[in-house]
């Protein structure tokens, strides 16, 4: 068994912790006298706390070893101010009103600046509003009131770009990612469905306490989040990331083109590196994957907000030349409000074309761009989509709309020069595209698979398969409980609204307002009212 997966089955074992140790220190002169500051070890460690207490000395501010009534500000790092009083109380310490509880944060910009630096509410510790002081702290298990209303599915939870927890989350995605490579779905899932809930949480976990009540925390999550609270970081991240088998999967699918499979195959045969698989010459690569590597540097370096809305007027001008009331969508991370991307995605509709010139549009922006110079690469995928067949029951099918991932050229003079990320001497860069074509009866469903996360889409399926017996995809929403329409059901589609109530960009027309599209598509798609007011809460 892998070493690096072998969750533990109890809790991790507590080190002893001392309040304070008396220890030898060299004498330094105090230039700051009406301040005594004590550092709290507790989550700290005896390490670092030493060396931020001798750093301090040398600065100037005076330190005690021992907690007594002469000092000031209590300094702590992960920690509330409620488990700081609960400390003291334990310490049979009463806190003055006068005592400051401060995060590390202050000591360290204090000693930047050589000398102590002005209090503001980012550095104070915050005590709950129902903390009390109670001989066993322990058992105060009533979690904060935004943990009770937390759903266990991501399309019924507002979650916003502020992300408070991203000690936590970031070590997710790095396990969930190795999980995933090496195809454990079910132990990527969960660790991807605990970053999902972090993420969306309004407050940031600084104890076990706080984890009480929140879903989709398994024993091998909760174990990852004291660690990480206890030692600040996590021991089985750290092993990941220094594990040669990640590192080169990791290496080898930020290749346009390469997936599982082939990393798979390069680890095997001995690769660890892109340039000695490029000059092997027994390997045999795909057109997408010589495409990679042609223009692995742009592809590799983020899409920033600017380099997409300088693509999305040149797919917007190409789309109109032969279909001027068409939608042009801008989907994805950067519709989400996200200031960067991996690529661009555009989702494009027209409420007056027919079938044939629906699928006959891409091709035609693909000789345009080509005759132009600016197309770099193009993969077509037709449509395979069944009129009346009944939706997916996966959670994480693909959609059958005719589809383009390519790669264009985007000058720089299109994008704002402090924004692009320019190499000298070369005027422009390479950028992923991915342009998907869907009827417009079928807009609204393609809107929404094409703009939330992967969690998102996954729980918005699960929610529809569970809780409503249906069966939701990016093309239609199937209620087996209802009608007669299809195998046994009916077969439900939208009006074109847009889910999120934003404009879909058209000189025509935009679609509705967002109450105009709840009345246009609730009584047809029940997870889209709970999803407009997650949006309706983050934006």
């Amino acid at each position: 068994m892998d070493p690096l997966h072998v969750a533990p089955s109890g809790p991790r074992k507590k080190r002893p912790r001392q309040v304070g140790a008396s220890m030898a220190s060299p004498s330094y002169d105090i230039k700051f006298r009406d301040l005594v500051l004590f550092i709290l070890e507790k989550k700290m460690g005896t390490t670092r706390r030493t060396f931020l207490m001798e750093l301090a000395r040398r600065k100037g501010f005076r330190v005690e070893n021992e907690l007594s009534d002469s000092v000031t500000h209590i300094v702590a790092e992960n920690n509330s101010g409620s488990e700081v009083l609960d400390w003291l109380q334990v310490q049979n310490v009463r806190a003055s009103s006068q005592l400051e509880l401060l995060d590390v944060s202050w000591l360290i910009e204090s000693m930047g600046a050589g000398k102590p630096v002005e209090i503001t509410g980012k550095h104070q510790l915050v005590v709950r509003t129902d903390y009390s002081a109670t001989p066993n702290p322990g058992f105060q298990k009533t979690p904060p009131l935004a943990v009770k209303k937390i759903s266990q599915y991501a399309c019924q939870r507002r979650t916003t770009l502020n992300n408070w927890n991203h000690i936590f989350t970031d070590a997710f995605e790095v396990l969930a990612e190795n999980y995933e490579f090496k195809e454990n779905e079910v132990s990527c899932l969960e660790f991807m469905r605990a970053a999902s809930v972090l993420k969306s949480l309004p407050f940031t976990i600084i104890s076990m306490k706080d984890t009480e009540g929140i879903p989709c925390l398994g024993d091998k999550v909760k174990y990852v989040i004291e660690e990480i609270i206890e030692d600040g970081e996590s021991s089985e991240v750290k092993a990941v990331l220094n594990d040669e088998r990640y590192q080169s999967f990791k290496l080898f699918t930020s290749v346009f083109g390469v997936g599982l499979k082939t990393s798979e195959k390069w680890f095997r045969m001995g690769f660890r590196s892109l340039s000695k698989i490029r000059s092997d010459k027994t390997l045999k690569f795909t057109r997408m994957q010589k495409a990679g590597f042609l223009y692995y540097e742009d592809l590799v370096s983020r899409v920033t907000r600017a380099e997409a809305e300088a693509v999305s007027v040149l797919v917007k001008e190409a789309v109109w030349a032969f279909m001027p009331d068409a939608f042009v969508t801008m989907t994805g991370g950067f519709r989400r409000c996200k200031k960067t991307g991996h690529d661009v995605d555009f989702l494009i509709t027209s409420p007056g074309s027919i079938e044939d010139e629906e699928q006959q549009l891409l091709p035609k922006v693909m000789n345009l761009w080509e005759r132009k110079g600016l197309l770099l690469y193009y993969d077509l995928v037709e449509s395979t989509f069944e009129k009346f067949k009944v939706p997916s029951r996966q959670v994480d099918t693909l959609d059958h709309f005719q589809k383009c991932f390519l790669i264009l050229k985007l000058h720089h003079q299109r994008v704002d020069s402090d924004t692009s990320i320019r190499e000298e001497g070369k005027t422009w860069k390479a950028i992923r595209v991915d342009l998907v074509m869907c009827p417009y009866e079928q807009h609204a469903f393609a809107l929404l698979g094409w703009t939330g996360s992967r969690q998102f889409e996954r729980d918005l399926r699960r929610y529809a398969t569970h809780d409503r017996k249906m069966i939701l995809d990016n093309h239609a929403l199937y209620d087996k409980t209802k009608g007669t329409q299809g195998n046994g059901g009916s077969l439900w589609n939208s009006q074109a609204a847009d889910p999120f109530g934003r404009h879909a960009f058209s000189r025509r027309a935009s679609t509705p307002c967002l109450e105009e599209t709840r009345k246009a598509i609730c009584s047809s798609c029940f997870c889209v009212l709970s999803l407009l007011e997650s949006w309706e809460a983050s934006q």
